[in-house]
């Protein structure tokens, strides 16, 4: 896709979802009423009318990352314009045998909309941008990053949710908000990016369609759809990094036990297509079945566990097909304050990993805090800690490697509109084969930006 049919489809998105969120019926309630797991009070849930409020989705299989926001803070029936201004330097930029350094300068646009009806909640956030580069000007790049998150109650016991991002980028941690470069969920992960290329163009489209429908006061069925794009737009920025494609499906079955206990049953299935520069495709199948618990200690804190066996198989020619069994564990535990967010999820699983070739067994770490020091001040800290060992390591490009990532910043209100954030952001990889990183495992980089924003209530 060019940049400029992009620019259409993204706008043209933008505006018929607004259209479409103005044109519903005038807002009734300021309570979401197909709100997920991570965001919902609880004890509310529970004391509400099964017709008013829907059974709570359990983290392990909403595929939606925690929330990072404080409690209270999260606005609503809102449209808000506004723009960034950054700068940085990276120790890194262009990896390869010869690594070299370079500052760079972005401006963002920022546009977002938050709606809420007496039957869907709608949220849309676009923010164009443009990156230059001091010294290696051949890198100056456009940047994309669209997300859509539509919640809509077809009836009190039938809920639909759709979920949409879409990033082009040429550095992970160049974006508005860099602390989301490392998101935590509480699912079982999906196919997203395993590898940071210092810098290289890049597209990363998720898409998820999740149906859920109340059986009883304390039952709930579900069913979703995936589908992940990942593409190095110019092999030469990443050589030895292979494009991908996934699609899949899952069914749940959640039951509430005690108001604060949620159990239930998922089976996943997943399929992945890598692509890379000198070798054949590569196809992987996984599929899995998995008992879940998740416990609601506060209405805004919660723990959820899940395991169960994993099958996977895998082809590439001229090889014979490989397949076995593994066990799957996911853990994750996420708290909403006030004054204090934090995040934390370890899993261990069986699939693709975004940007390399063939099947891998992943183990990953992932933590997220920030905390309101006072009125004016912020800090957060994002991390991710992946290490995936080849279970094919004779299939052509498919060997291994260690992924570690973070983020650490502070933000300072500048009056009611602005505000300043800084901040340091680092990765270390070891992947040998891979060209784009070997040479260069490390990078560090430097941040700063000023956001300015402003907000209008939607008439209801």
């Amino acid at each position: 896709m060019t940049r400029s049919s992009f620019l259409k489809t993204a706008l043209t998105l933008l505006l018929f979802s607004a259209g479409l969120a103005l044109a519903s019926v005038p807002s009734l309630c300021q309570t979401d009423p197909a709100a997920t797991a991570q965001g919902t009070d609880a004890s509310d849930a529970d004391a509400a009318p099964v017709d008013e409020t829907p059974l709570l989705t359990p983290p392990p299989v909403t595929g939606q990352s925690f929330p990072t926001e404080f409690a209270g803070t999260t606005e609503q029936n809102y449209w808000r314009g506004g723009f960034t201004l950054s700068s940085g330097y990276a120790s890194n930029i262009t990896g390869g045998a010869n690594p070299a350094g370079d500052a760079n300068y972005s401006f963002w646009g920022d546009l977002a909309l938050d709606r809420v009806t007496s039957q869907s909640h709608l949220v849309l956030n676009y923010s164009p941008g443009f990156t230059v580069y001091q010294k290696t000007s051949g890198y100056n790049e456009s940047n994309q990053n669209l997300s859509m998150d539509w919640q809509y109650r077809i009836t009190p016991t039938l809920s639909l949710n759709v979920l949409e991002g879409f990033q082009q980028t040429s550095n992970l941690f160049d974006q508005p908000n860099p602390l989301s470069a490392s998101p935590v969920s509480g699912s079982v992960p999906g196919s997203g990016v395993a590898l940071v290329v210092p810098l290289a163009d890049q597209i990363n489209n998720a898409t998820t369609a999740q149906i859920t429908y109340q059986i009883g006061e304390s039952s709930m069925l579900g069913g979703s759809g995936t589908f992940g794009r990942l593409e190095y737009l110019n092999s030469v920025q990443a050589p030895g990094v292979a494009n991908s494609r996934s699609a899949g499906g899952s069914a749940f079955y959640s039951r509430r036990i005690r108001t604060k206990y949620y159990v239930g049953v998922n089976y996943h299935y997943q399929s992945f297509i890598s692509y890379p520069t000198n070798s054949p495709n590569t196809q992987v199948q996984t599929q899995t079945v998995f008992a879940f618990l998740s416990v609601y200690l506060k209405p805004r804190f919660s723990v959820s566990v899940s395991a169960g066996p994993q099958h996977y198989s895998a082809t590439q020619l001229p090889f014979p097909p490989a397949s076995s069994w593994s066990p799957l564990l996911t853990l994750s535990a996420a708290w909403q304050g006030e004054r204090t967010t934090l995040a934390a999820s370890f899993s261990r699983i069986v699939g693709g990993a975004g940007g390399l070739n063939g099947v891998y067994r992943s183990v990953s770490v992932g933590a997220s805090a920030s905390w309101k020091m006072s009125r004016n001040w912020n800090t957060g800290v994002g991390a991710t800690y992946g290490d995936n060992t080849s279970l094919t390591p004779l299939f052509f490009s498919s060997s291994g490697g260690r992924t570690l990532l973070g983020t650490v910043s502070a933000q300072r209100a500048l009056g009611e509109h602005a505000n300043l954030q800084f901040g340091y952001s680092w990765t270390n990889q070891t992947y040998q084969e891979i060209a784009a990183i070997a040479a260069a495992p490390n990078v560090n980089r430097i941040f700063f930006s000023l956001n300015y924003q402003f907000t209008r209530p939607l008439h209801r």
